[in-house]
């Protein structure tokens, strides 16, 4: 079971720490733990939320221990931790669901319509995507999120 998990949900896991640890390293490092203790408290998984969910929520656990454990923090938390519920999916598989958001990108403001753009159809990470604009990497991720978030309701609303 948890070979199936592991599988599934290695790289998702791995991203969503990478994200937050700003490291390759310790993203797998903490990757490898998450899956150990998912692994030991798999029975008392309930079922209540997605799996991914749930191993993102271990891997944010795993990621405060880190940060006690090396005092890389001083009695704080980090507060800007990306949030561990699934985002909004768009589907790039399908080439009438790509035009209709590319009309969509057409009708939002800067700099959602530039940020989006060059995240997804760029591919630049948001570290590009922030010195472009002389802005922080949080910046960029959230910019990008909330350009996603007003296309999906555009195209919810279009329905």
């Amino acid at each position: 079971m948890i070979e199936a998990l592991y599988r599934q949900y290695f790289h998702d896991v791995f991203l969503y720490l990478k994200a937050v640890t700003k490291s390759d390293d310790i993203a797998e490092e903490l990757t490898q733990e998450t899956f150990f203790k998912a692994m030991k408290s798999l029975d008392s998984f309930k079922g209540g939320c997605e799996v991914r969910v749930w191993l993102c929520q271990i891997a944010k656990n795993c990621w405060y221990s880190y940060c006690r454990k090396q005092k890389h923090i001083a009695g704080e938390l980090p507060e800007d931790l990306p949030d561990t519920a699934p985002p909004p999916t768009l589907n790039f598989e399908d080439k009438e669901t790509v035009l209709e958001i590319h009309r969509i990108l057409h009708t939002l403001a800067e700099p959602y319509k530039e940020v989006f753009t060059l995240r997804v159809f760029g591919e630049l990470p948001f570290k590009d995507i922030a010195g472009l604009f002389g802005k922080t990497e949080n910046w960029a991720a959230v910019t990008f999120h909330r350009a996603k978030l007003k296309i999906i309701d555009q195209m919810e609303g279009s329905k």
